[in-house]
């Protein structure tokens, strides 16, 4: 019996440990940490969430009124008419020159005695109003990738150009030429809209399905501006994104980009990248040249909602935009192609939207983000999807009508 009651003792004993049982919760403890690490440091190495400084000073401001569909604004650049020096303003507003598709007016007093000549042709291009007028960064193609972008560019370069547009080579200067969807002349001043507040719902996937929820904040006070994007999937981590600088009549001029992430048991991550007027400097430190136009991974959204305010012809189905995007790590044009119409469910209506998709494939460690803008929402987005890759993506849809303040 004795012999027994040791065996079955034995047998039994590791179990009813309370210091065993402790280790037992202590193991699946430190192995959940484990994966939550890992999870974190794969948001680290593949959606580039670094290491920064303090944090933008956020401007306050209170949303008092909720924004109801209209027809889309009357775009400001198809009244906006560059000024130029006082004798073209004469040129212009002269009758025989307000319009040149008229038709002819009456012939001279003297009848000729064969057909009337036609109307006399427009004066060249350099005693004409010009018209601002965006032309598309790149035709409709199904090219996969888009140019690379200089930095610098070389002198080799732009021969190679030069040569491919069969057009002299004189010194030409590469840094005055603008980006081609930036307005070469300034537009009518534009009426940008009040500080504005978007919720969305956020599914996805991330080694399994996850929910959370988004929220957008377009901020301004006077010529400034701060561009907020917040993520949460509670309560394991959040990511927040800022982008701060000027309004300017070429649209969103950032001057300093912000990030900071959050994971459970762990300190804060935060980096950013500071935009100056000739250099852009990275979230690692390094500096590349800038070009007119260039926007961070939070003003791009903004920046082609005032593109397809101001200049809707650019917010058709095949048409391309070109962006100049840096992000953490490396400054490259974006292509973005206009791709469908589609009409959305969304929780408070149905909504009209344009899909707007980047040309470049989610792979190779860029982040890609397909946008869907409403125009009878003030061509906000209404719809985010951002791809890692096939298999890890976050989908945000708005979940109720945006708020904006007073003004």
């Amino acid at each position: 019996m004795a012999e027994l009651g040791q065996a079955a003792g034995s047998a039994s004993e590791p179990p009813r440990s309370p210091w065993q049982r402790r280790g037992a919760w202590l193991l699946l403890a430190l192995v959940m940490l484990a994966h939550l690490l890992g999870a974190n440091q794969l948001m680290v190495d593949r959606f580039g969430w670094g290491a920064g400084e303090q944090a933008v000073s956020r401007i306050e401001v209170a949303f008092v009124r909720e924004l109801a569909q209209t027809a889309p604004p009357e775009a400001p650049a198809a009244r906006a008419v560059a000024q130029g020096p006082p004798r073209l303003a004469a040129v212009a507003s002269a009758p025989a020159r307000a319009n040149p598709t008229a038709p002819p007016t009456a012939p001279p007093t003297t009848p000729p005695t064969t057909p009337p000549a036609p109307p006399p042709e427009p004066e060249p291009p350099t005693a004409a109003p010009v018209v601002v007028e965006l032309a598309p960064a790149v035709a409709p193609s199904t090219s996969a990738a888009p140019p690379a972008l200089p930095a610098p560019p070389s002198a080799a370069v732009v021969a190679q150009t030069d040569t491919a547009l069969a057009v002299p080579t004189p010194a030409i200067n590469p840094a005055a030429v603008p980006a081609p969807v930036i307005p070469a002349e300034p537009v009518q001043a534009f009426d940008w809209p009040p500080s504005t507040r978007m919720t969305y719902l956020m599914q996805g996937n991330f080694r399994g399905p996850i929910q959370g929820r988004a929220q957008v904040d377009w901020l301004r006070s006077g010529t400034r501006y701060q561009v907020h994007l917040e993520t949460s999937v509670a309560p394991l981590l959040s990511r927040r994104i800022t982008s701060e600088g000027e309004l300017t009549e070429r649209g969103l001029a950032p001057r300093r980009f912000e990030g900071e992430q959050k994971v459970i048991l762990r300190a804060p991550r935060r980096w950013s990248l500071q935009f100056g007027p000739e250099r852009i400097t990275l979230a690692d430190g390094r500096e590349v040249d800038t070009v007119p136009g260039a926007q961070d991974e939070a003003s791009q959204f903004v920046q082609l909602t005032w593109l397809f305010t101001t200049q809707p012809q650019l917010l058709k189905v095949g048409q391309s935009i070109e962006v100049p995007l840096a992000l953490n790590r490396r400054f490259d044009r974006w292509i973005y192609d206009v791709v469908e119409v589609q009409q959305l469910q969304l929780p408070f209506g149905s909504v009209e939207t344009y899909h707007v998709k980047p040309r470049r494939e989610a792979k190779g460690g860029d982040m890609t983000a397909e946008i869907w803008f409403a125009p009878s929402l003030q061509y906000l987005p209404v719809r985010i999807l951002i791809r890692q890759d096939e298999s890890t993506y976050i989908d945000l849809t708005l979940d109720k009508p945006p708020l904006q303040s007073a003004r």
